[in-house]
């Protein structure tokens, strides 16, 4: 067997005390399959006396990170510390140039660095591994990099975070509004104190850079994608989804175009009938369309520190074995640059809610405005609101309506304009809502 393979930890919170706890708990089992043994020997924290469910008491504490990654106690710098900026960077800036190994969880480190880290990688002979920073237990990275090395990738998308597909499933299930369902995530450990990063889709746009890199052999560009959260959704929106067939889930998607790659994070009505749409609660799913093996989707916890451990404990043993392959798949300097494509027409069109003032003429103008910007309507719905008690005959003249519009397929700039000036024409209580439809 040869010789140990020395592992440092930064950051020992819910993930990195969960690789802490992997590595005691399959030491042995993890030494055969690795073929040498994987001791944890040093950590950096700023809180020593926590409990974490493993005795740490006879490891080296190091004082900084960045003293732990450029240690030559260790071979593998571990990085659990989040951010995409500060002491992380600059501890696997310097672990890497030390020749050290790295595995980090940390999207928004990578989605902003990962080129640089891939070139100074490759410079000093070092292995960065990421599977846990996408996707969590889901092995994705693996198999874009590795598994599907022999395919073109057309297209890759996925729901890519737990908080957001928690509240729209909940929002569904039990037909409760986005307020309630975020306290409810927040309670149970599902959303952080301030959500904001996840439920503004930013998370996920980090997770789709690396995807997207992976997929198509270009430079990562997370600040080239459309981003759109899941706080604009209402219960209403929810509720229309079921009935038209279809369930809202936050999707990232990648794709392939004539005119570049397509990146984008949104709310998306799709199908009952599809395999994503069945994805429920705190599951992650990906899915990877190949010319040559079709469609692949892979489908588990996507986050939470067990799922995560798991996928860092991967990356180590695949290091301990000397597997070593280019971080984003391929060399560094033969990356494309990444040529951002217009927002494509959406196969199935789009979702669009107005509340409509209840008037002579005024859905008249709506559809109108449509047939000026060639957008075809597939269905129309008016729902009439239940009449109010504490008004002269129960209704009340001029209450705004919802009125609910299925399109064909349309441009994401026509689509937009039309919905602009049907706002500007005054019929609309509010800015209609949109909502894409992919048939996946």
């Amino acid at each position: 067997m040869s010789d140990p393979l020395k592992l440092g930890i930064a950051g020992l919170g819910t993930v990195g005390g969960s690789v802490a706890r992997l590595l005691h708990v399959h030491a042995n089992d993890l030494a055969v399959r690795g073929g040498r043994a994987m001791p944890l020997v040093a950590v950096c924290d700023k809180d020593r006396d926590r409990d974490r469910g493993v005795d740490l008491s006879a490891l080296e504490w190091f004082p900084d990170p960045v003293t732990l990654a450029t240690s030559d106690r260790i071979d593998v710098y571990i990085e659990t510390i989040g951010g995409e900026g500060g002491i992380a960077y600059d501890s696997v800036r310097a672990a890497l140039e030390a020749g050290k190994h790295v595995v980090t969880a940390n999207k928004a480190l990578l989605a902003k660095h990962a080129v640089e880290f891939a070139r100074i990688a490759e410079r000093t002979g070092a292995s960065l591994n990421f599977e846990a920073a996408v996707a969590g237990g889901i092995p994705v990275v693996k198999t874009l990099r590795e598994a599907l090395a022999g395919n073109s990738i057309n297209r890759v998308y996925g729901i890519l975070n737990g908080t957001c597909n928690y509240i729209l499933t909940r929002m569904e299930q039990e037909r409760i509004d986005f307020g309630d369902c975020l306290a409810a995530a927040q309670k149970l450990g599902y959303a952080e104190a301030d959500p904001t990063f996840d439920i503004e889709g930013n998370d996920t746009a980090h997770k789709l850079a690396l995807l997207t890199s992976l997929a198509f052999g270009t430079e990562t560009a997370s600040e080239e994608i459309y981003v759109e959260g899941i706080t604009s959704v209402t219960l209403a929106d929810i509720e229309a989804a079921d009935e038209l067939g279809y369930r809202i889930k936050l999707l990232g998607v990648a794709m392939r175009t004539d005119t570049g790659i397509e990146q984008r994070v949104h709310p998306t009505m799709v199908p009952k009938s599809t395999a994503i749409a069945r994805i429920d609660g705190v599951l992650n799913a990906v899915a990877i369309d190949g010319d040559f093996v079709g469609e692949v989707v892979l489908v588990g916890r996507g986050a939470g520190g067990n799922a995560t451990a798991s996928a860092i404990v991967s990356d180590i043993v695949d290091i301990a074995r000397d597997v070593k392959v280019p971080m984003l798949g391929r060399p560094a300097d033969t990356l494309e640059p990444y040529r951002r494509a217009a927002m494509r027409a959406h196969e199935g069109g789009y979702y669009v809610r107005c509340m409509v003032h209840d008037r002579p003429g005024a859905f008249a103008a709506i559809a109108a405005r449509m047939a000026e910007h060639k957008i075809s309507l597939e269905s129309i719905v008016q729902r009439r609101r239940a009449p109010r008690a504490d008004a002269p005959g129960g209704t009340v003249a001029d209450e705004p309506q919802p009125v609910i519009m299925i399109t064909y397929e349309t441009s994401e700039a026509e689509m937009r304009a039309a919905l602009d000036a049907v706002e500007a024409d005054g019929h609309v209580a509010a800015p209609p809502r949109m909502i894409r439809i992919e048939r996946l």
